[in-house]
């Protein structure tokens, strides 16, 4: 169980003018800004539960995580997860946590992964049974194989990151933090972490904590969302809620032969190319058959597919609507 109540966190930024004077001033008397990274931020997170964790560049995300992880301590508030408060109790705190940033590494960059398991294992004091069945698994589930006999810095990013994962999940963590898991990989290797991830909530009930700005890896994964912005919880929800919040509107593409369509007058046209075509509607005003049977009436229609608004358009109405 993951507690986060009215937690405030304070940055003091040096700031200085350009050029070589400033710099010999700024030695003498140094000004600061004060950045307000998290401001009376509370919710909390069910045991096996999987939350996206959303928000623009300093929203405060990373701060949350790190006090979450207990390399940062709040000005107020308290945070507790699995009854430690864990900036207070970091070394039995990590030993249920699993960490993985999508941009720094945990293997050492000479030496071959499966030594860096090795050596994470001696600082997480996994017994020697427990650490050969995880690697067994881990290397089956992720697809690593020869990749553990080579050296890291010889991998690809998608060979590291599944690697990464991996090496947080060793010593059997009840939580697991992912900061841009799926970070510059391509198609396959995104496919196959998200598969992993669900997997690994499902069958071992892991607690993960989201955050990313590719809203494919949130549609994929987690059903409730939370979105902080200017250090605040602006929205707490479940992902179709939110959409709703957004806008109820459906989005139909349809293609088609022919002469392009003239458009009911309660359709908006949104995108349109040679024998294809977007359009929205409000399904109040007009039905999902109603729309599909009006098309097949006047048109020669080849393909129509139905949805409702994007995760990525979700996401940038809030960000509007929110002025972040």
């Amino acid at each position: 169980m993951i507690e986060f109540t009215e937690v405030s966190k304070i940055y003091r930024v040096a700031k200085r003018q350009a050029g070589m004077k400033n710099a010999v001033k700024s030695f003498f008397s140094r000004q600061y800004n004060t950045v307000h990274a998290l401001q009376n931020v509370s919710f909390s997170i069910r045991d096996g539960e999987m939350v996206g964790y959303i928000g623009p560049n300093g929203a405060g995300k990373s701060t949350t995580i790190k006090i979450m992880c207990g390399v940062l301590t709040p000005e107020s508030g308290t945070c507790m997860i699995n009854g430690r408060v864990p900036y207070k109790e970091r070394v039995a705190h990590v030993r249920d946590i699993g960490v993985v940033f999508g941009q720094r590494s945990q293997l050492w960059w000479d030496v071959p992964v499966i030594d860096s398991f090795d050596l994470i294992r001696d600082i997480y004091r996994v017994d020697e049974k427990t650490y050969r069945k995880n690697v067994s698994e881990l290397a089956d589930l992720l697809d690593l194989g020869e990749i553990l006999q080579t050296p890291v810095r010889t991998l690809s990013l998608g060979q590291r990151m599944r690697c990464e994962i991996a090496a947080s999940l060793l010593h059997n963590p009840k939580v697991l933090f992912l900061d841009e898991p799926t970070i510059g990989l391509d198609a396959v290797s995104k496919l196959a972490v998200r598969k992993f991830i669900r997997e690994l909530n499902e069958k071992k009930g892991t607690t993960i904590v989201l955050t990313t700005h590719d809203m494919q890896d949130i549609e994929a994964l987690t059903e409730r969302v939370l979105l902080i912005g200017r250090g605040r919880i602006l929205l707490d929800g479940k992902l179709d809620d939110l959409k709703k919040h957004i806008s109820e509107r459906k989005t139909m593409v349809i293609q088609y032969q022919g002469n392009p369509p003239i458009l009911m007058k309660e359709m908006t046209q949104t995108e349109s190319s040679q024998g294809r075509m977007k359009v929205s509607f409000d399904p109040g005003e007009i039905s999902v058959s109603g729309a599909i049977a009006y098309f097949a009436a006047n048109t020669e229609l080849l393909d129509v597919s139905v949805a409702d608004i994007s995760t990525e358009e979700m996401v940038a109405e809030l960000y509007k609507e929110y002025r972040l």
